[in-house]
This record gives structure tokens, C-alpha cells and sequence, in this order.
């Protein structure tokens, strides 16, 4: 089953409507569709567009669903919070109706505009410019395919009009108090010449991760979660594009951060390595512990939180851990105090000493909130920040090389075979 998400917009209208032909007489009668609407509650009228949206697929036999996103909105990245939350959204209703993938709507205008606003903000060839991708991993749950990405807008509405339908005009979609719209406005009609760019960027970047998976694979080892090793040889390599790509992105696992370091602190540590001499640097909560015995990565031992996880419930620990309380008391969860668990097997595996020591005053200790002693064992696993709750095409190779790493399962597959993300053997 194919999950649409439909707002009752030109796009995602025509979207649905074309799929919906295609299974009925297209030849395609072994898929089956549904659709969702998210009603992000942020217009008096958005409820009666989410209503239309559900006559309209209840007069084509189409099951709906309607999903309302609750609580109190943001004042400010209202749409990145959005975005977010209408995702979350999508995801959950995907399992409800047993959907294998959600289809959005995003079109070759979408797509210039989202180049557009990263050429601001980026070098040259960096890899934000390949703009979105075809398919995102949600969650780590389904996967979002974004079919329209070589469609003009035009062309849909095009389409629609021509099967007699109508759609909605979404007001904030000529708001200039947003970004995208004042990109939007002054675009124009650069979308065609965009798509070309667009496909050889992301075979770009989608060849950038297979060789940061490989490097990754082959130069660095990483201890009970806490401590990474890099390759002596390798640790001053940050001229190179996709070896800096690899250690950034273990520092933004070790971190516990959501997004690579910025350009600023990724010229320091670059300029650090570059001494080729033997020290420790932090950068982005990392401890960058030169050796001749190689390159150490681990938390630096600083604002550890302290959290409470309600029983069998799960909370994230500092951006790196998931910890799941699997008792009925509630767990506290602090930074580290008692190394004895996390130091013998890094030193038999070959870490040093001194940097297990190091390492595990960053590590998670669990005692009961209440009283009494903790009478069981947390489940505990890596977050992986960078990648969990969205994960590009582009870079599933790279990201299940870094999943492996932390001792996390490989990354749900697209349910499409796709050589330039997939390894063989």
C-alpha cells in the first residue's frame, strides 16, 4: 500500500489523482493507495480543506485519514517545526494503515527553491546542493518518496484542470515572511534548468557516501560507544573532502548532535590536525585526543545532563543514548561517576588506558529515582542523531556504515532496488 500525503493543494491533489488513475487503469492493480492530511491547525479554514480532502477520496473509494498537530506551536521555525511534526505525523499514520511507503508531492519548483536557499548559505560543491532527496528514511520507520521532483507545477495544474478538478491555495505560500517564498518569488522560471543540476549533484553525493562508508569501514574502530580510534596515518587527511565528511560526522555522533559541526569549528580542528603533532582540542563537545597510537574521539566530560525516564518508557540521554526503562520504578539517568563497567573490554580491545578513563566520564549511570537500589538493567543503544529521525537516499551507504559502528541494526532498505545505495557481498 502507498500512503499519499495530500494537503488539497495543486500538487499533492494531482499526485494523488495520478496515482489513483495508474493503479485503476494503468496496469498497476497490485499496489493499493490510501491518503493522510495533516491539518497543522495554523488557519481557521485548514479543518474545512482536510474535510474536501476526505470527500474527495471517499468519492473514489480512496481510505483517508485526517491528522491534527496538536500543542502549542512555535513563535519562531514555525515551518522547520512543522515539517517535522507533519513527518512524525505521516509515519504513524503509514503504520496505522499499513502503508510500505508515503508519496509527497515535492515538485522541480520545490526543488529549485531548496537549492536556491542552500547556495546561500554554502560553498561551492557542497553537498546540501543537491537539494532534496528522491526518498527519506522517517524515524527509522518507512520511507518517504518524493515522485514529482522532475514535475513543473505548472504542468500538474496543467493536468488537473484538465480533469475538470480544482485545488487550494495554501495563503502562506505568498507570505515573504518566509524564506521559501521570497525565494520563490524571485526564481521565476529557473526550475528546469535546476533538475539537470540536481541529478549529477546527487550522484555526487550519493558516490561521497559509498567512499565515506568504505573509509569509515576500514579506518576507524569505535569502543563500548563512547571512544572512536582513527587511523594515525589518516587523522590529518582533512583536505579531503570525504575523509572530513567521516570525521565530522563521528563527531557529531560522539556529541550527540543532530547536525555536522559548522564551518568555524571545522576549520579549527582542521587546523589542529594539520600540526601532525601529538595534543588533545575540543570542538563541538568532542575531545580530539592526538596519540601516536592514532586519533582518539570522545565526550568531553562537561554539561552532562541528568533525566528522569517514567517506566517503560524510552528518553534520549544527551543526543547519544536511547535509554529505555524497562522496570516500574522511575530511572534517573546522570553523566558518568563509576567507570568499572565501561573500562575492561575497551582495554582489552586495545584502547588505551588513559583514554578509557577519559572516556568514560562522559558515560550514562543509571540508578533508581526513587528509593532503593536499581534492580535491573536499562536497554541502552546509540543515537544517531544525524540520521534518525531523517535519513536522505544519498546517504543510507554511509549511514548504516556508521549505524555498524555504534553497534545499531543496518537502516530500513527503500522499497525500490537502488545500486547507488546498496552494497553487495
Amino acid at each position: 500500500m502507498i500512503l499519499a500525503a495530500v494537503s488539497g493543494g495543486s500538487d499533492s491533489k494531482g499526485l494523488l489523482l495520478a496515482l489513483h488513475e495508474a493503479i485503476a487503469h494503468g496496469g498497476f492493480s497490485a499496489f493499493s493507495l490510501s491518503a493522510c492530511t495533516i491539518d497543522h491547525g495554523l488557519r481557521p479554514e485548514s479543518a474545512d480543506e482536510a474535510r474536501a480532502v476526505a470527500h474527495f477520496c471517499a468519492g473514489r473509494g480512496i481510505p483517508h485519514l485526517t491528522r491534527r498537530w496538536q500543542g502549542e506551536k512555535p513563535a519562531t521555525g514555525l515551518q522547520a517545526a512543522a515539517r517535522e511534526a507533519r513527518y512524525v505525523l505521516l509515519a504513524d499514520a503509514a503504520e496505522e494503515m499499513g502503508a510500505q511507503c508515503i508519496v509527497t508531492a515535492h515538485t522541480a519548483d520545490d526543488q529549485a527553491e531548496t537549492i536556491a536557499m542552500r547556495k546561500d548559505r554554502s560553498q561551492l560543491g557542497a553537498l546540501g546542493l543537491a537539494g532534496m532527496a528522491d526518498g527519506m528514511l522517517v524515524d527509522r520507520r518507512v520511507w518517504v518518496l518524493r515522485p514529482f521532483l522532475r514535475q513543473r507545477r505548472a504542468d500538474i495544474r496543467s493536468y488537473l484542470t484538465l480533469r475538470g478538478e480544482d485545488w487550494f491555495d495554501d495563503p502562506s505560500n505568498a507570505n515573504p515572511r518566509f524564506e521559501r517564498v521570497r525565494v520563490r518569488q524571485a526564481l521565476h522560471e529557473d526550475a528546469p534548468s535546476t533538475i539537470d543540476q540536481f541529478m549529477a549533484a546527487a550522484e555526487a553525493r550519493c558516490r561521497s557516501s559509498a567512499r565515506v562508508a568504505d573509509l569509515l569501514e576500514r579506518h576507524v574502530a569505535v569502543f563500548g560507544r563512547l571512544a572512536a580510534r582513527i587511523d594515525p596515518a589518516l587523522a590529518g587527511d582533512m583536505p579531503d573532502p570525504d575523509w572530513r565528511r567521516a570525521i565530522l560526522s563521528l563527531t557529531a555522533v560522539i556529541g550527540g548532535r543532530q547536525h555536522l559541526p559548522g564551518r568555524e569549528t571545522a576549520a579549527r580542528l582542521a587546523a589542529f590536525l594539520a600540526e601532525g603533532t601529538d595534543g588533545r582540542m575540543t570542538a563541538g563537545r568532542v575531545v580530539f585526543d592526538r596519540r601516536r597510537s592514532g586519533l582518539y574521539l570522545y565526550r568531553e566530560a562537561r554539561n552532562l545532563p541528568e533525566i528522569v525516564v517514567r517506566p517503560r518508557q524510552k528518553a534520549i540521554w544527551d543526543g547519544r543514548f536511547i535509554v529505555s526503562n524497562i522496570g516500574e520504578e522511575p530511572l534517573m539517568v546522570a553523566g558518568g561517576v563509576d567507570t568499572r563497567e565501561f573500562a575492561a573490554r575497551p582495554i582489552a580491545a586495545g584502547l588505551p588506558e588513559a583514554i578509557v578513563k577519559r572516556a568514560a566520564k562522559s558515560a550514562p549511570v543509571f540508578s533508581a529515582a526513587g528509593q532503593g537500589a536499581l534492580s535491573y538493567k536499562p536497554l541502552v543503544e546509540s543515537s544517531i542523531g544525524l540520521y534518525d529521525t531523517f535519513l536522505p537516499r544519498f546517504d543510507l551507504m554511509m549511514a548504516n556504515s556508521i549505524a555498524a559502528l555504534f553497534g545499531r541494526d543496518r537502516y530500513l532498505a527503500p522499497p525500490f532496488h537502488d545500486v547507488l545505495t546498496e552494497k553487495t557481498g
